[in-house]
């Protein structure tokens, strides 16, 4: 089920206007996350009498008004010696601040009786208008509720204002900071509400909330929540949620309620009553539907379409199904982040090697290009090869560190160039970034660099893992676990490895332990002196040991008492091995005291 949310902000450029003029310290303000003191008394007197007997510091005798400086002092001067304030208190007041506990406002679970509502900042004691010129006309674009009051309406002309109202404020309009702000109100949407937000018109946006409204408690309390958010930001406005977001569009601005929740498959209904204006029709469509007498949109409904397509266009016909849901309207969402892509289209399809090596490497370059403008670099790289009988040939790169080096990224492609098929031939080629990182300017090499730099090592290991592949390419690091096939896992190639045990690892370590027999060795503390591996035995010539490893009893109870002894054992021929017995050799419930083979060194 589909539901839409239609957000009206019928004042925004007032409003906008208002925000930027706002008064430094207005009298009442909405509510604000952090306290806000009053302002400080510069003289606020001396310090307080004396009560019960010794000083009381912070109060202020200026309180009642009738004590003067010369009285204080002279009370003061009264008080035995041990009574009397030190200096560094007499300069002392308190400042009364608001208390730093405040009730919960109704969208984030108050009290629905603690509602504020948003306080009006005039611009002026003097009613005030937006005009835009149009051809040789200055058109009233937007006016504030003084001056809808006394009769002047968007669409008047600015003359004719004027000659209404002679104390008339009169300011240029500016549609692209209007915009601009709705755009942000969008983005701040797609990130915070739901992520299918699209801007609607000039005054305000859409926003898709199926499978989102639950997240805040409802539709009732998410409108609420976003009026409340305006309200703070200065503007007011209405929002209403309906199946489609024609009927949505339509309430919000026609329904005559900031909040308008449509139950399903009620849009019908819903929108008969309001006017035709509601349809978002054309001028020309108004004017015609007024010539026939049509007022109200449930005038449309008994109509035939094809009548109604003759008089008022299909355009109204379109409309007025996408509101009642038999013809659909996507919303094109806003995008926060837009990767980075470039293309080239082929005079001519290309087949062979060296021509597709040439226009990747100028894609790379413009990619570049792209990169340096938006201060990022590359972690993967999508080519997109498209051939003449439509079928699509992609390879991708991706780099351990971020970059935007066009020599090493036109390598990374030479080495999968012969994964490309150009069949008939290939008529463009597109270069998309779905994975970036910022990255900003670098110091190039100096003529005497220093011994101590480490070398990068990111782009062999790029070349490495384009040749074996990604997963060829890793490093060990180390998991917060005892046992030691459970303390070792996987990392990035580049990732920093720190905190490994002082006793020595070996270089491989099974995925198992692999069980020994045939195992001769003295208990409880020496290494086996033989034993037999894979059918193949083997004599140790030198042993050091034990390590003790005791189970984790918090993982499962098999391993309370559990113990494994570790050695480092060498055989003839050179060989070491890391082998463990299990049990301490003394206490029979730590382990069987058999024998396993772990890992190598070497």
């Amino acid at each position: 089920m589909t539901r839409v949310a239609s957000l009206y902000l019928p004042q925004l450029a007032i409003e906008r206007l208002r925000r930027l003029q706002r008064p430094a310290a207005p009298p009442e303000r909405a509510w604000s996350p952090t306290p806000i003191l009053p302002p400080v008394d510069d003289d606020p007197g001396a310090c307080s009498v004396p009560r019960g007997g010794s000083w009381r510091p912070g109060a202020r005798w200026a309180r009642d008004g009738a004590a003067k400086s010369a009285d204080i002092e002279e009370q003061i001067a009264r008080l035995p010696a041990h009574q009397r304030p030190p200096m560094r208190v007499l300069g002392r007041r308190s400042e009364p601040a608001d208390p730093p506990f405040r009730a919960m406002r109704p969208d984030e679970g108050g009290p629905a009786g603690a509602a504020l509502t948003p306080v009006a900042m005039p611009l002026s004691g003097r009613p005030t208008v937006l005009i835009e010129r149009v051809g040789q006309r200055e058109i009233v674009t937007a006016a504030c509720p003084v001056a809808l009051g006394l009769g002047l309406a968007p669409g008047m002309a600015a003359a004719h204002a004027r000659a209404l109202v002679g104390d008339l404020d009169v300011q240029d309009a500016d549609p692209a900071a209007d915009r601009i702000w709705l755009d942000r109100l969008a983005l701040h949407a797609v990130t915070h509400w739901t992520p299918t937000v699209s801007v609607s018109g000039s005054d305000g946006i859409w926003l898709d909330m199926t499978g989102a409204s639950h997240l805040f408690g409802g539709e009732p309390r998410f409108c609420r929540h976003v009026l409340r958010f305006l309200a703070r930001l200065g503007f007011s406005g209405a929002i209403a949620i309906a199946g489609t977001p024609g009927a949505a569009h339509a309430l919000a601005r026609y329904g005559g309620a900031s909040i308008t929740i449509l139950p399903p498959s009620t849009e019908a209904s819903a929108l008969a009553g309001l006017p035709m204006a509601a349809l978002r029709l054309q001028p020309d469509a108004l004017v015609a539907a007024a010539r026939f007498g049509l007022e109200r949109v449930g005038d449309l409904y008994p109509m035939p379409r094809g009548p109604l397509a003759r008089r008022l266009g299909l355009a109204a016909v379109e409309r007025l199904d996408q509101a009642l849901g038999r013809a659909a309207e996507p919303i094109v969402a806003v995008i926060p982040f837009e990767a980075p892509e470039v293309t080239r289209r082929l005079l001519e399809p290309i087949g062979t090697a060296e021509s597709i090596a040439q226009v990747i490497a100028d894609l790379v370059d413009d990619l570049v290009l792209v990169l340096q403008q938006r201060g990022l670099g590359v972690r993967s790289v999508v080519l997109t090869a498209v051939r003449v009988d439509g079928a699509d040939q992609r390879i991708a790169i991706g780099a351990s560190r971020a970059t935007r080096d066009a020599r090493h990224l036109v390598r990374m492609f030479g080495l999968k160039i012969e994964m490309i098929d150009p069949g008939l031939g290939i008529e463009a080629m597109h270069l998309a970034v779905p994975h970036s990182e910022p990255l900003g300017s670098r110091l190039g090499d100096t003529l005497l660099p220093e011994s101590g730099d480490a070398p990068d090592l990111a782009p062999a290991i790029d070349q490495l893992a384009g040749r074996a592949g990604e997963q060829a390419v890793f490093r060990q690091t180390l998991e917060q676990s005892d046992v030691p096939e459970r303390a070792v896992r996987r990392a990035g190639p580049l990732a920093t490895v720190a905190g490994w045990p002082a006793w020595k690892r070996p270089v491989r370590m099974l995925r198992r332990p692999e069980m020994l027999s045939h195992v001769v060795a003295l208990l409880p503390d020496h290494p086996p002196r033989r034993f037999t591996w894979r059918g193949k035995p083997y004599a140790v010539t030198a042993g050091d040991g034990p390590e003790r490893i005791h189970g984790e009893w918090w993982r499962t109870d098999r391993e309370l008492w559990a113990v494994r002894d570790y050695f480092r054992v060498e055989v003839e021929g050179g060989q070491r091995f890391w082998v463990f017995r299990r049990g301490d050799g003394v206490v029979p419930e730590t382990g069987d005291l058999s024998w396993y083979l772990h890992g190598f060194f070497g």
